[in-house]
């Protein structure tokens, strides 16, 4: 597997600059924001590569320089949001990921699901948790048949359009889509073209085991993202782990985001790399750096670091005796 970065991590940095660092460390892949979330145009300026074939044909070179790969382009947003403008400014950008993802040569583009409002008339997102009362099963349904699926049905014809067959959706609490359940259920009812970018983060603080998630995902993880949980076990015992205090308050939430390595153990690693491999994933190991205690600097370079020692470089050989 390749050790990568997505390049949100350091904004400020050009490309001319970033790349060579990171290949320094041992990264060889790179993941690109193109999404409307945030303004990731120093690294990936979308509207100018696909306007300009040039740039385009710089921007590629400048990647080969220095022996770091495109892993994907991440467009998460939400673009299902009730209030059609923003829906329509994620779609937008979605739609614009798979036109770039092709003339980049990049067979993936990443996403969240997104969230409906609860029914037509809403204004923000309804995202259902627990099935009573019984108007949550029926927001449920309203999201799924007349939402969810037709957008995404709509959203993968498109993609296919583009030679774009891989759309990997992050298992994200407050989407629709936020377990393995729930990211097979969209993809039996949308195609497979949709696959996890699995991050094992935002299972991990929901009680899910990763290596578990990976071996119920086998055959339909498109991306990973590298991210550990420091569960504060004091605060999970008294209120449990749904928590919505914000990040920066890391000594009073159940949980906080942190380093590969610094939440679970080395072994825990180890086991959802090797369910990884079994799965039939052998691709980028994509660090997401939102660590609270550490640098982003230190972070990035221990998360690396870390990688190297548990994750396996090449893919398994058949044993002679097999």
């Amino acid at each position: 597997m390749k050790i990568g970065l997505f390049l949100v991590l350091f904004p400020e940095r050009e490309l001319d600059e970033l790349l060579p660092y990171l290949a320094s460390k041992g990264v060889t892949a790179a993941e690109l924001y193109v999404g409307a979330l945030s303004d990731g145009s120093r690294h990936c300026d979308a509207e100018l590569l696909l306007s300009d074939g040039g740039a385009l044909k710089n921007y590629k070179k400048t990647f080969e320089r220095h022996g770091i790969a495109i892993s994907a382009l991440n467009a998460s947003g939400n673009p299902v949001h009730p209030v059609k403008e923003i829906a329509q400014m994620h779609d937008g950008a979605l739609r614009r990921a798979f036109r770039l993802a092709e003339r980049l040569e990049v067979d993936r583009v990443l996403a969240f699901s997104g969230c409906p409002g609860g029914c037509p008339s809403d204004r923000t997102p309804n995202w259902v948790g627990c099935p009573w009362p019984d108007e949550y099963l029926d927001i449920l349904r309203y999201q799924w048949d007349e939402v969810l699926v037709p957008y995404w049905k709509d959203a993968v014809s498109f993609a296919k359009t583009r030679g774009i067959g891989k759309i990997g959706i992050e298992m994200h609490p407050g989407f629709c889509v936020y377990n393995p359940e729930t990211l097979l259920k969209l993809r039996s009812l949308v195609g497979e073209e949709i696959g996890a970018n699995l991050d094992p983060s935002h299972l991990m603080w929901q009680g899910i085991e990763a290596h578990l998630a990976a071996k119920m995902l086998s055959g339909a993880i498109h991306h990973v993202h590298i991210k550990d949980v420091r569960i504060n076990d004091e605060v999970v015992g008294r209120t449990g782990v749904i928590d919505s205090k914000h990040y920066s308050d890391i000594n009073n939430r159940a949980w906080v985001f942190a380093t590969a390595g610094y939440g679970h153990s080395a072994l825990d690693w180890k086991k959802f790399i090797n369910a990884l491999y079994a799965a039939g994933y052998d691709y980028v190991l994509s660090i997401e750096h939102e660590d609270s205690y550490m640098s982003r600097n230190e972070g990035f370079e221990k998360g690396v670091e870390f990688l190297k020692q548990v994750a396996v470089g090449e893919a398994p050989e058949k044993m002679w005796w097999a």
